[in-house]
């Protein structure tokens, strides 16, 4: 797994394999005499050669050792060898070199998450006393450390659970690492083109002719054996013959030519390539062979790759002025920074962000996103004080766990908008449970973002309108808007558009119409929205708007103007700008109807001017959703013990090493693997006879319910395999009989559940999947829970509040909140079990699906009345 160091410098962190031992060996031998008594408590050369072999011949090594690797060149060793059943001692060695930059930290997150999966809950350590630096990794790394002194020695214990402090602490080390290693990309003072030919048309020729013309500040070079200057832009053979030291290469050459380039490019110690040139990955399996080889290659010197396949990086940086692109559209500067998977999406961003007067910092494309991604640019962009606001258009999702992680911390502080394409595709299983049929990918979209503080749009003028309002009005402090114009029916549309977004428009109260009849005239309509009437004067739009603006009833202002030839368009304008600044803490959206060209802003308050009340709409809805999101809190993530999660992925192993390709859990397995996370099951006998089937109805206590136990049969209602109400000896006898003929055999495993009878039917589940992993679901349940289609999905870890939102956001809440006068359900619990199957689903790769349906929620508590579990061998989705 590549990583990057403090520095920017990109490692790589790997298991190791017996053919490291010379490696392994050069790295002991190149140590210093401090390294190594640091690491052996003795001054011994050849304990570390022995120790590597020794290390080198264990079997298990994979499982207890990782090492670090720049280039060819091995640069640490960290190895955790078990003490006990949950205990290892971990010790490390890293090349003085490198010391202090980082790889430490990076191996010892490693090494915590790879023991974690097998069950070690404690790392213990023995380390100098005058070994600062190593100690300094123990206690920055954010995880539960305890030390005990002893004669020049530091005994260290550490809990391996990745708490809150752990993984902040690793997301606050990785923005300052991709913020340098993007710097060359981002802030390049010289810049190369590879592939400009004489005259103009070609890609490369353009991309030169956009660096000159746009007035890029730094150091600009052609690259062409052939030529001594391109219209007065030096030009080498290579990229290597240039005599100054390079930020960022352009490459334009064809595919066949460009990994030569980029090797080219590595050797000079260049810090960034942007790959034009199509024909890679997308093109086949020689393209991606071609396209992983320059990976490998930048890697290797800790070059940033952006790309191929791509359209460039546009910088409006005042101090920098660089369009590495080949579009033809400009922007202005600004504070708004855009990635694209398209090029032509990124275009179409910048022409509409030239025509609705959003100003634009950078703008990337990333193409076929071989090494930089949006996570890259989001850690960068999340510290970065001239950025404050930032969108994304993506087609795939590389890490999503980690883009949930990274975009919560930047939309903490600024908004992120983001435009995904491809969410829409048919993702349903035929014949898999209620769960994975109801998670298409737009689910997970809407779960990742609604979640991680992203502010979904559905297309580029959205994506526009939205940042301009973000940028240049306030944060509305709830989500009632007001709505004041000259034009009644268009009050109408928008109150009816408002209502469809999410917002409210409340009727001015008492207080608020007094005022409102005393300033304005007797014609005009003065309930919410006002109509000022076709003549209104300058002096009506800044009585409304004041007045309005100054109530606490109203958090946002959409103002209309229809202009007519009694209008006085330019006073109008100025009475809006004037009222707007009275109150400068609400935001104000403007709609101007009538002109040949609406204006792009309106006065010193600079209020975004849209074309239609439903674009001003949609993105004063965005932003209060954003508002809401800022101001809640995040909530805790509950654990649970690791003891119970050992015993859960031990019955995992168990059915595995009997079905390696999987299946759904029998039901005794399933009510276990549920039974370690505290969960309320209804208490339910298994039996295999009739005769067994009464004898525990009449212990349970009657009425009952009886059905089928057999696992692989996943809708069991819809075939009569459920039977309820049964109340008596021979009504369950007749039950089972019943059951057995459906399924035509002699005799079938049942399972007897004391009936559980009022509350709320609900569902809970997880379904896990190649593209975001596992993904959480809860919704209205009972049979007809594919009919309600009422849910909404989570992405783990999930905090208390998290499903709190989750539960209150479905249309059956109501019911479960207490509807006209019936007792409010126990939601509370229902929450801490949404809970325990996102950990279930975080702590247990192994489970594909899981369905609890229904889940009976009363006053006093819930019941999972049926549980289906289907595993699968491990896949998962790392988190780092």
């Amino acid at each position: 797994m590549p990583v990057l160091l403090a520095d920017g410098t990109i490692a790589h962190i790997r298991r190791v394999h017996r053919e490291d031992v010379e490696r392994l060996i050069a790295l002991h031998a190149g140590s210093s005499d401090t390294s190594i008594y640091h690491r052996f408590f003795a001054l011994s050369r050849r304990l570390g050669e022995e120790y590597v072999r020794r290390l080198c011949a264990e079997p298990e090594l994979g499982n207890h050792a990782l090492l670090a690797e720049i280039g060819s060149e091995v640069v640490a060793l960290a190895t955790a060898e078990p003490v006990t059943g949950n205990t290892s001692e971990v010790a490390f060695l890293v090349a003085d070199g490198l010391q202090g930059k980082g790889i430490g930290t990076l191996l010892l997150e490693h090494l915590a998450s790879a023991q974690r999966q097998l069950g070690v809950t404690q790392f213990m350590a023995d380390v100098m006393a005058d070994n600062s630096g190593m100690l300094r990794v123990f206690h920055d790394a954010g995880f539960a450390v305890q030390e005990k002194r002893d004669h020049g020695t530091v005994m260290l214990a550490m809990d391996t659970e990745a708490t809150d402090a752990a993984v902040n602490s690793a997301d606050a080390r990785e923005r300052v690492a991709e913020a340098r290693s993007l710097r060359p990309l981002l802030r390049a003072r010289a810049v190369a083109v590879v592939g400009v030919s004489r005259h103009r048309g070609g890609v490369g020729r353009e991309v030169l002719e956009n660096i000159r013309s746009t007035g890029y500040t730094g150091d600009l070079y052609a690259v062409n054996p052939h030529l001594q200057d391109i219209d007065g832009v030096p030009c080498y053979p290579s990229v290597a013959d240039i005599p100054s030291h390079i930020d960022l290469v352009a490459v334009a050459v064809p595919a066949d030519r460009a990994v030569p380039v980029i090797a080219d490019a590595a050797a000079a110690g260049v810090g960034a390539a942007v790959v034009l040139t199509a024909g890679f990955e997308e093109a086949g399996a020689d393209g991606a062979a071609a396209q992983a080889e320059m990976l490998r290659l930048a890697r290797a010197s800790s070059m940033r790759l952006i790309g191929p396949n791509c359209l460039g990086i546009l910088n409006n940086d005042p101090g920098i002025h660089l369009n590495a692109t080949f579009a033809s559209v400009t922007s202005s500067a600004g504070d708004f920074v855009f990635a694209s998977q398209s090029g032509g999406l990124g275009i179409a961003v910048l022409d509409a962000a030239r025509d609705g007067g959003l100003g634009v910092s950078c703008f990337v494309s990333l193409g076929n996103k071989a090494d930089v991604s949006g996570n890259d640019l989001i850690a960068a962009w999340t510290d970065d004080e001239s950025v404050r606001a930032a969108a994304l258009y993506l087609e795939s999702f590389g890490n999503p766990l980690k883009f949930a992680r990274l975009a919560r911390r930047l939309t903490e502080r600024k908004p992120l908008l983001a435009v995904i394409g491809g969410s829409s595709a048919g993702g349903r299983r035929a014949g898999a449970s209620h769960t994975a049929a109801a998670a298409a990918p737009s689910a997970a979209v809407e779960a990742l973002f609604a979640q991680a503080g992203v502010i979904g749009v559905q297309g580029v003028l959205e994506m526009v309108g939205t940042a301009r309002m973000l940028l240049d009005q306030p944060l509305p402090a709830g989500p009632r808007v007001a709505i004041l114009g000259n034009a009644g029916g268009m009050g109408v549309i928008a109150a009816d558009a408002a209502h469809r977004l999410g917002l409210v428009v409340p009727e001015a109260g008492p207080d608020l119409l007094e005022r409102l009849n005393a300033g304005l005239p007797s014609a005009a309509s003065h309930t919410n929205p006002v109509d000022l009437g076709a003549a209104a004067t300058p002096r009506a739009f800044e009585t409304g708007m004041g007045e309005l603006l100054a109530s606490t009833d109203i958090d946002a202002l959409l103002t209309v103007v229809a202009v007519t030839r009694v209008s006085d368009q330019e006073a109008i304008l100025a009475a809006v700008d004037s009222a707007a600044n009275r109150t400068p803490t609400k935001p104000v959206a403007l709609v101007i109807l009538g002109v040949e060209a609406t204006p792009k802003s309106v006065g010193s308050r600079q209020i975004p001017a849209y074309d239609s009340v439903e674009d001003a709409l949609h993105a004063l809805a965005h932003a209060a959703w954003y508002s809401a999101w800022r101001r809640a809190p995040h909530g805790s993530v509950s654990r649970v013990d690791h003891s119970h999660v050992e015993s859960a992925r031990e019955l995992m192993r168990t059915m595995l090493d009997r079905h390696p390709d999987g299946g759904w859990l029998p039901v005794a397995a399933a009510r276990s693997v549920l039974g370690q996370y505290d969960v309320g099951l209804v208490p339910s006998v298994l039996c295999s006879t009739a005769d067994a089937a009464v004898e525990a109805a009449d212990q349970a206590g009657y009425p009952v319910v009886v059905k089928v136990a057999d696992p692989d049969i996943v809708h069991k209602t819809d075939r009569g395999l459920v039977i309820a109400d049964l109340r008596s000896a021979p009504d369950v006898r007749a039950a089972v009989e019943r059951i057995y003929r459906t399924l035509a055999v002699d005799a079938a495993p049942v399972l007897v559940q004391r009936q559980v009878t009022g509350g709320v039917e609900l569902a809970v589940g997880m379904v896990r999947g190649p593209a975001f992993g596992p993904l959480v679901m809860v919704a209205a349940g009972g049979v007809a829970t594919d009919v309600w289609a009422d849910q909404t999905f989570l992405l783990p870890p999930v905090t208390d509040l998290d499903a709190a939102r989750a539960i209150r956001s479905l249309r059956i809440w109501p019911l479960l909140a207490g509807h006209r006068g019936s007792p409010a359900c126990d939601v509370d619990g229902l929450g801490r079990l949404v809970q325990a199957v996102a950990a279930l689903a975080v702590d247990l790769a192994e489970i594909a699906e899981l369905d609890l349906n229904p889940v009976i929620v009363t006053a006093e508590d819930l019941a999972l009345v049926d549980v289906k579990i289907r595993v699968e061998p491990r896949l998962t989705i790392s988190a780092t």
